[in-house]
């Protein structure tokens, strides 16, 4: 069988592993197609990729094809986030200078609460801490956005500067940041090179946060349907093969490799675990659910998702909230039920929810009467209603 090559455009991460297991697992071949995996060296080159017509399909921030229907970032092709790659995944780490005065001032480093986190750092900062971040229009800029706000650490208490994900250990040892917000494993490189600590783990800010999106070019979308229910199909099977935790030594040895992220198995085993080491002192602490790939409709992209991200951004960047509605249908609930739930995948009943309500495991209506949904909490216990967005 000839399969139909996809060019597809990613970032070195871990939150990439759908796409490269996809391919490397034979999911797509299944398919009837190869996805020609395209690294990135940053993320405006991935949005640019997609944008532009190099690449069909991309491994992408899930704020960035809102930004773009908000009219913020200077490209306005439009974009479709078919499927949820991933959620949760970042860690929020300090660089050592930071790390020995939060030590001397007592901070336990228990890497599980935000609030007295941000307590400790407003206490031991002589100015503004300067974070760095892979991107503008991002899940680490809309959590440090949202957690500093509500914290000691205040709006004005934060500085954001952009650092491509493998470039943020050597940004932090030589001074340019004083923290970071990033996806793994960059953040445990950091730790492994001495360069600085983890602080909190990101779904500490909030328990469900999509990280990365499928994205294809909504043009591409209507234009190209088998090939987008292909691919769906692929890179869905290929999230369910990866929460089986007897997938986790093969999915760490393929990421590993040069062709991919280029570090240890061991670094990649400690996001796909939950078993992370926070420091050069040897301090080890286990997160549920750090990174979710498929349980509780983990894929699904759900529109109050995306309104959440958009009320965040309208308010960092001044943008038109009225727009944030609009914006939101690009989180492409329809498409997803359609590629996804003409294959017997379950869905569920509706495309909303009340944002931050659900504080235990919780079934839900569904298609097929099967769904539960995972724990979605913010830190400071507010709940985000889409329909007062």
């Amino acid at each position: 069988m000839r399969l139909v090559s996809l060019p597809t455009a990613y970032m070195p991460l871990v939150d990439a592993a759908p796409l490269i297991l996809a391919q490397e697992m034979g999911f797509a071949q299944s398919e009837g197609i190869a996805l020609d995996l395209v690294p990135a060296p940053s993320w405006s080159s991935v949005r640019d990729m997609l944008a532009f017509g190099r690449v069909d399909a991309a491994h992408m921030l899930s704020p960035v094809p809102v930004a773009m229907a908000m009219g913020l970032g200077g490209v306005a092709t439009s974009l479709a986030a078919v499927s949820v790659l991933s959620v949760n995944g970042n860690v929020v780490g300090v660089g050592r200078p930071l790390e020995e005065r939060l030590r001397a001032a007592g901070h336990p480093f228990d890497f599980a609460d935000p609030k007295a986190a941000a307590s400790a750092l407003a206490a031991v900062r002589d100015r503004p801490i300067v974070f760095g971040v892979p991107f503008p229009f991002s899940m680490h800029v809309a959590l440090l956005d949202y957690w500093s706000r509500a914290t000691a650490l205040g709006a004005d208490g934060i500085v954001i500067r952009t650092v491509p994900p493998p470039l943020m250990a050597s940004a932090l040892a030589a001074g340019d940041v004083d923290a970071f917000c990033v996806g793994e494993p960059w953040g445990s490189v950091a730790v492994e090179q001495g360069a600085g600590a983890l602080l909190l783990p990101g779904t500490a800010i909030w328990q469900f946060a999509p990280e990365k999106v499928l994205a294809v070019r909504t043009d591409w979308a209507e234009t190209e349907p088998d090939l987008l229910g292909r691919l769906m199909r692929a890179v869905w099977r290929a999230g369910r093969w990866l929460a089986d935790p007897d997938a986790r030594a093969t999915a760490g040895e393929v990421l590993s490799r040069k062709a991919y992220l280029d570090v240890s198995p061991e670094l990649i085993d400690r996001a796909l675990s939950g078993h992370l080491t926070l420091s050069s002192r040897g301090e080890n602490r286990q997160v549920a659910r750090f990174i979710e790939f498929h349980h509780g409709t983990a894929t699904f992209p759900w529109r109050s998702q995306a309104k959440w991200i958009a009320a965040q951004m309208a308010a960092l960047h001044g943008a038109d909230p009225t727009r944030t509605t609009g914006a939101a249908r690009v989180f492409r609930a329809d498409l997803h039920r359609m590629h996804l739930g003409a294959a017997g995948i379950d869905m569920p009943g509706a495309s909303e929810k009340v944002e931050g309500s659900i504080r235990r495991a919780t079934p839900v209506a569904s298609a097929e009467g099967d769904l539960t949904l995972l724990p979605d909490a913010f830190f400071d216990g507010r709940i985000f209603d889409p329909a007062r967005a």
